[in-house]
């Protein structure tokens, strides 16, 4: 089993996980991860970073990793590439429920802050994208 923290446009609901998840998840948890959230004005989507805070997402089960490629070409992240040349780069992280228990360890897609800033990321101070 193959699980991902999502926080923006693969979110149910959010049209990206029309495009490639529906029909393919085969559980989703609400989940809090620790890092903070940016909203990118000029790309209409979010970026997490590796920072001190918590952002609120979900964790979507899928049967096995077969899907993975597909949500490494949306997050432009290749593991072959230089980190610096990804939009975003993939890291196994810890998330949790809303009471801080564990949930384990899950695929997460960050980027780096200065890449943020460049891009005038906005902080979500809720930790939630809309």
């Amino acid at each position: 089993m193959l699980r991902v923290f999502v926080y923006g446009t693969l979110k149910p609901g959010k049209h990206n996980y029309h495009r490639l998840c529906r029909g393919r998840v085969q559980s989703t948890t609400t989940a809090i991860a620790r890092g903070k959230l940016y909203h990118l004005p000029s790309l209409g989507y979010p970026a997490m970073t590796p920072e001190a805070g918590w952002v609120r997402g979900v964790i979507l089960a899928f049967p096995d990793d077969s899907i993975l490629p597909k949500i490494d070409e949306l997050e432009d992240y290749d593991p072959n590439r230089d980190p610096a040349k990804n939009a975003y780069n993939r890291q196994e992280i810890e998330v949790f429920q809303l009471d801080k228990t564990s949930l384990g360890k899950v695929w997460a897609y960050y980027m780096d802050p200065k890449k943020v800033h460049a891009l005038g990321g906005k902080l979500l101070a809720s930790g939630r994208w809309e």
